[in-house]
């Protein structure tokens, strides 16, 4: 179902590890814990797969997916599968609320803006925050990078000017409270999933540069 981006439905997190951020919806999109989900909540108070939310001809609908905490619409417990409104409040365990814009362009001036793409060095790989994009020059990575992978990438590209220490790293995707519960080993299985994903543009260049006993470092040449 194609949409301009004007009319593309947006969740945008508000309360919770990912106030600022926002999620076109296009298609289908999981909510959960796991590292896989479109949406990873590094909070175990949610469920592995918590919701779903799925663009129809109706509009787009969220379902809870058997949560053990729930997921709130409103401020009431979500049962059935539901058509959003714009301006829904979407409320997942206690750990993350989302507010639901029908439209891209309904999106409030000041929210817009706070949700701006800091400057960076310009270079081949380009990040859009706002849409979750990614280019290496002109190309776009498709299929979009999942939740924790553009995480990843986004904590190294902000940080362009510095090594990022594996700690940093794991407790900004994982969340502080569970970075002691992290292993090194999931770190370095999901730097290897990005790593394979770039590379799917351009295999002659690593771009995520490790450096042993120190941490990661976003290798982006200039054009």
């Amino acid at each position: 179902m194609e949409h301009n981006n004007e009319d593309t439905p947006v969740l945008v997190g508000q309360s919770g590890p990912l106030n600022g951020q926002r999620w076109m919806v296009r298609d289908m999109i999981i909510v959960g814990r796991d590292m896989d989900c479109e949406i990873m909540i590094p909070s175990r108070q949610v469920s592995r797969k918590h919701a779903r939310l799925k663009l129809t001809n109706s509009g787009v609908s969220i379902e809870d997916l058997g949560s053990k905490n729930g997921t709130h619409l409103n401020g009431t417990l979500l049962a059935d599968l539901t058509i959003l409104k714009d301006g829904d409040v979407i409320q997942i365990a206690f750990a993350q609320q989302f507010i639901y814009l029908s439209s891209d362009a309904t999106m409030p001036l000041e929210m817009g803006t706070m949700l701006g793409v800091p400057s960076t060095p310009p270079g081949i790989l380009r990040l859009e925050k706002s849409s979750r994009q990614v280019w290496i020059r002109d190309e776009e990575v498709i299929p979009a990078l999942s939740a924790s992978q553009f995480q990843l990438l986004e904590i190294l590209y902000d940080n362009q000017d510095r090594v990022v220490p594996r700690k940093e790293i794991i407790s900004v995707i994982w969340g502080a409270e569970n970075a002691l519960d992290v292993s090194e080993q999931a770190l370095d299985a999901l730097v290897r999933r990005l790593r394979d994903r770039l590379a799917t543009i351009d295999r002659n260049h690593p771009y995520i540069t490790t450096i042993r006993g120190h941490g990661l470092r976003l290798d982006n040449p200039p054009k």
